[in-house]
């Protein structure tokens, strides 16, 4: 929590706090005291929504927000914990998660080297709170600091959460048909959901092998080889052994794969890159083709897989 203090600053304060009192006043008008479901307490928030979402809400209660990617393991233990703890502190702050793949600007303009990353923002002001998938008990001491400084400082008690309340209905939208491998794909994610990464990546490839172009299909077996390749293996080992011998092909690639699954996506690029330059052959080959692999991971959109490609290029010719 270094540079809470900073957060005490009298006239952020006197907004914050004025703030928060308007927006308590309108909803009591509207009736109901502004009491929320607990649902209401998870949110999902992209850049278009951003500054109501969040910055907004944050002059009336601590918003905590989560970056994560679907294809980050750590995320996929952090996320669950995060969300059971908002609901938990009982609208004493809101959890906003913000998937970096789908909003890289906001990744950019918080600084965030690496995901799982976790920062609040407090009358409008950001703070980080800690990188990777941190313990659980590290992380309530954390939030419980969060809030004393969101009360002591901003008056800012929480939202009023009314168990029995509905979250906001969505608009839905028309019901798209059904593809002719939805029922493999889903089947793939519930493998994948049920920790059978052998299953997800059979089914991956039984879609592969009627449809070898299907964009959703090459994504998630990139993903679940990803996750396949590193379950069960020690990073620390890996990262010494890659250390050790920076000409080893094998080495290097399996540290790229342990960067990117801790959300260390530049690194593991730049890795591989390096690792092409130093070598030949059907080393070089290899590393290639895994760098190409990983780049489907990550998605064929994102501005760090062209940098890296355009990198591969130079390295290669």
């Amino acid at each position: 929590m270094s540079g809470v203090v900073d957060l005490g600053a009298v006239k952020a304060a006197q907004e914050a706090r004025a703030k928060a009192e308007q927006a308590r006043a309108e909803a009591a008008r509207q009736g109901g005291g502004g009491a929320v479901s607990p649902a209401s307490l998870v949110i999902d928030v992209d850049e278009a929504h951003f500054e109501g979402e969040v910055l907004q809400r944050s002059a009336e209660v601590p918003v905590v927000i989560d970056f994560w990617a679907e294809w980050c393991q750590p995320c996929k233990q952090l996320s669950p914990i995060l969300e059971r703890l908002a609901v938990e502190y009982n609208g004493r702050f809101v959890l906003a998660k913000i998937d970096v793949d789908a909003n890289q600007m906001l990744m950019q303009q918080f600084g965030i080297q690496g995901i799982p990353a976790v920062f609040a923002v407090v009358a409008g002001q950001a703070l980080p709170l800690f990188q990777g998938a941190a313990p659980e008990p590290q992380i309530r001491q954390t939030l419980d600091q969060l809030v004393q400084v969101a009360e002591q400082r901003f008056g800012l008690t929480g939202l009023t959460v009314d168990p029995d309340a509905e979250a906001p209905a969505e608009q839905s939208a028309p019901a798209e048909p059904a593809g002719p491998y939805d029922a493999l794909l889903e089947a793939a994610v519930a493998a994948l959901d049920n920790g059978d990464l052998g299953g997800a990546v059979q089914a991956y490839k039984n879609v592969l092998a009627q449809d070898p172009g299907n964009p959703e299909a090459k994504l998630g077996l990139a993903q679940a080889e990803l996750l396949q390749r590193v379950q069960g293996v020690d990073p620390q080992e890996v990262r010494e052994k890659a250390a050790r011998n920076p000409g080893d092909a094998a080495a290097q690639i399996a540290a790229a794969d342990m960067d990117l699954v801790g959300g260390h996506v530049e690194d593991a690029f730049g890795r591989l890159v390096d690792t092409v330059a130093r070598t030949a052959g059907d080393d070089r080959e290899g590393i290639r083709l895994r760098l190409l692999e990983l780049f489907d991971v990550v998605g064929a959109e994102d501005p760090r897989v062209a940098a890296a490609r355009r990198a591969l290029a130079r390295a290669l010719f």
